[in-house]
């Protein structure tokens, strides 16, 4: 495990009622990377993501995130310093919230902007995120009327209200049609390229859903490690269909890549 990572499990392993989720997964982010966490349903991805991010105990090995190690600390301090945005939380913010509050709030990790004060540098900073990612006009509008792929712009947004230390996305593209998928892959493709934004941890089911720009990717199955590293290094056929259980076929153009599963036409034709 390195020492001057921004993000280092060890040997972490979570049980759920009995059930093993994660198991013995050591693993770091370091200060200048943009990692990918791949892998099917059920391989642990989400659950790896709430221990990074101080939601979830451990129930074996030790977790170190910007400097401090989980246990012995105040989390509720330490999570302002990490930028999240999942499911779970969109679910959370009550739908008649306008989407400036919704970014608005997370600089006390808050849901409601009466919970506390606010000022102007705040709901100008607020209005300047939704400004950067496509949804400054709507600055007015509630949360609950926008649309999924603007709800996502949002969180984004929201995300990075405190400057964080880190960033982490869960499966941020879910749910998504074509067009806002491609937009959001594109402004996630800015930020990973942005020097001066934080480390990234994306999580996904899909190979395709891997923005331009992201350098390491780590898979999961079953809750354990199949491979970590650069990006090329992981995203091979080998590593792939053993996680999903499958021969694949995997390419990268333009910077993104893509996997499909072979099959006896496809095993005859080289890719191109």
């Amino acid at each position: 495990m390195r020492t001057d990572s921004t993000l280092a499990l060890d040997r972490v392993g979570v049980r759920i009622d009995g059930r093993v989720v994660l198991t013995d997964v050591t693993w770091s982010v370091g200060a200048d990377e943009r990692w990918v966490v791949l892998g099917p349903n059920g391989s642990g991805k989400t659950t790896l993501l709430r221990v990074a991010s101080l939601y979830l105990h451990p129930s074996t090995g030790s977790v170190r995130v910007l400097g401090e190690s989980f246990g012995r600390l105040d989390v509720r301090a330490l999570r302002t310093r990490i930028g999240l945005t999942s499911a779970a939380l969109g679910q959370q913010l009550r739908a008649e919230v306008t989407a400036r509050d919704a970014v608005m709030t997370a600089r006390h990790g808050a849901l409601e902007a009466w919970w506390h004060q606010y000022d102007d540098r705040d709901r100008e900073r607020a209005e300047a995120l939704l400004d950067r990612f496509g949804v400054g006009d709507r600055a007015d509008q509630a949360f609950g009327t926008l649309s999924s792929g603007e709800r996502q712009r949002v969180q984004l947004a929201r995300t990075l209200m405190t400057e964080p230390e880190l960033v982490l996305l869960d499966e941020p593209t879910a749910g998504l049609d074509l067009g806002g998928r491609e937009d959001l892959l594109l402004r996630l493709t800015g930020l990973a390229r942005d020097p001066t934004t934080a480390p990234l941890v994306l999580v996904t089911h899909h190979v395709d859903e891997v923005p331009d720009g992201f350098t390491h990717a780590l898979v999961l199955a079953d809750g354990g490690v199949v491979a970590q590293g650069p990006l090329a290094e992981v995203l091979t056929a080998d590593v792939l269909g053993q996680a999903f259980g499958l021969p694949l076929e995997i390419e990268q153009r333009g910077g993104r890549w893509a996997a499909r599963a072979v099959t006896e036409v496809t095993a005859r034709r080289p890719l191109t």
